[in-house]
């Protein structure tokens, strides 16, 4: 029994390297490390899936509390930056829409931007949605800046494996102890089933308090070990499988992800500085890999400088992302497919999580249980959101796509888009990832209008309301118009030396 203020865990082993495993590491080196003792445990010859090179603006806010400085970074990662996402074919052939990042229009506390618009829209006298979203704006001009006091809401698209190189480079020499080898076994105290050591192929024991497992799907210690179990999601998110491929940069790098929807799936292109990410999201009962990878390779801009790579997975959660002492992190927590960008953002909430409820007297299990239930809710949410894309879909023309227009959702979500059908409201809680600007864009993209609206607009009166409106998509086109163009500015930014 430990004394009142006494602290039991200090050792905190990490499983495992890539980019789950140095970002736990920098994160708890850089925020608790002064109470800690750090190892990682990592075998160069175990290679990382290392597709996930798009992320969400909350990456920000993780390399703010970290100590990243933007410029290095980019440098670094062939970084270039993300305003959002454009969404092809996915309602039906032919159309596009963009998923931005920044707020649409100006909301009051009586409701959303939208209300007023869906009432000018109504009269003739607005512009589409996306006019009143600065984001949303720069990203179809193809324009990027920033500046000191800058609101523009952005990401970033980079390359994982040299994420992870980086992070270990700037954080190792913080007091993180790196060993390299394979685990052999695990080793665990007979009374508590608590995990003790890891011991590798060289006889090697690495002993610990707390264990975080980034071993990737296969979760050597929360399943492999302790079996806990998981939920699996493809009777909603039907893909199981991915093609990822890299090609020669064309020079046209928009500032957004593109993802195309495919015949049994979709495909991702993501521009870095030095090349292009590519991949083909698919559902093996739909497609065989044969003809997923020519229809990958037949539409691919720039030749390719790699073999296609088959990744296999089953979307869903562990039942527990902690249990015991181990805390899973990354894939070995779960796997979201890559739709919106979510895999990272997942990995920095989960350690920054674990570090507000570091269970520093060695009680796990009341942590245990709220970190379990806040992870849960955080994997639901943006499970619900994913589906979201999939069952708006207008399109027939395959039989996947037919699958997923007439799919069984969860109640959570159907609620939400009667709720914007009837209503035009979107009410996301406040610890959601993804705001109402998300959820609008993606509804209304994929062909769902409100059949009411608050009259809120009305209160202002037709003619203040649109001049208003008129104001806004005036002031958003002049600013963006003063712009430099996204390849022009990273030229000048974060031009990497050899990119």
């Amino acid at each position: 029994m430990t004394a009142k203020g006494e602290q039991a865990v200090r050792r905190v082993v990490i499983a495992g390297g890539g980019t789950a495993g140095w970002t736990a590491a920098a994160a708890l080196v850089r925020q608790l490390g002064a109470l800690l003792d750090i190892t990682l445990v990592e075998s160069e010859a175990i290679g990382t899936v290392g597709v996930g090179e798009a992320t969400i603006p909350t990456f920000r806010t993780f390399h703010a509390l970290i100590g990243v400085d933007e410029r290095e970074f980019m440098r670094e990662t062939k970084a270039t930056f993300k305003l959002g996402i454009s969404f092809e074919d996915w309602d039906r052939l032919g159309e596009r829409y963009i998923h931005p990042f920044g707020e649409v229009g100006k909301s009051t506390w009586m409701g959303d931007f939208q209300h007023m618009w869906l009432m000018a829209k109504d009269r003739g006298e607005a512009g589409d949605l996306g006019d009143y979203c600065f984001e949303h704006v720069a990203a179809r001009a193809g324009k990027f800046a920033v500046a000191e006091g800058s609101k523009i809401n952005y990401a970033y698209h980079l390359d994982a494996g040299m994420y992870a190189k980086y992070l270990r480079g700037k954080f190792e020499p913080m007091g993180i102890r790196r060993v390299e080898g394979k685990i052999e076994r695990v080793e665990q105290d007979g009374e508590s089933g608590n995990v003790t050591a890891l011991v590798l192929e060289d006889g090697t024991r690495v002993e610990g308090d707390l264990f975080v497992d980034c071993t990737g799907f296969r979760g050597l210690l929360i399943e492999q070990t302790l079996e806990a179990g998981y939920e699996d999601w493809r009777h909603w998110l039907p893909t199981d499988s991915a093609l990822a491929v890299q090609t020669e940069n064309t020079g046209n790098t928009p500032p957004y992800t593109r993802a195309m929807a495919r015949s049994a799936g979709w495909q991702w292109r993501i521009p870095l500085q030095h090349r292009v990410g590519n991949g083909l999201v698919f559902c093996s009962r739909y497609q065989d890999e044969a003809p997923a990878r020519a229809e990958l390779l037949g539409n691919l801009e720039g030749e390719p400088l790699t073999e296609p790579r088959l990744i296999r997975y089953v979307t869903g959660r562990r039942r527990r992302a902690w249990m015991k002492n181990v805390v899973a992190l990354g894939l070995s927590s779960g796997f979201l497919e890559p739709l919106e960008s979510t895999s990272i953002h997942l990995i920095q909430i989960g350690v920054m999580r674990l570090i507000q409820l570091f269970p520093f007297d060695g009680n796990f299990e009341a942590l245990a249980t709220r970190y379990n239930a806040k992870s849960e809710a955080e994997f639901e949410n943006v499970r619900d959101f994913i589906i979201l894309h999939y069952t708006l879909t207008r399109r027939d023309d395959t039989p996947f796509w037919r699958h997923c227009r007439d799919m069984t959702i969860p109640d959570s979500l159907a609620a939400r888009i009667e709720l914007f059908r009837e209503s035009g409201g979107v009410y996301p809680a406040a610890e959601e990832l993804f705001k109402v600007t998300s959820w609008l864009f993606v509804m209304m993209g994929q062909g769902v209008m409100p059949r009411h609206y608050h009259h809120m607009g009305a209160l202002l009166g037709d003619q203040r309301l649109n001049r208003a409106l008129g104001s806004l998509k005036a002031n958003i086109a002049a600013a963006v118009d003063k712009m430099p163009t996204h390849q022009a500015f990273i030229g000048r930014y974060c031009c990497a030396p050899d990119a």
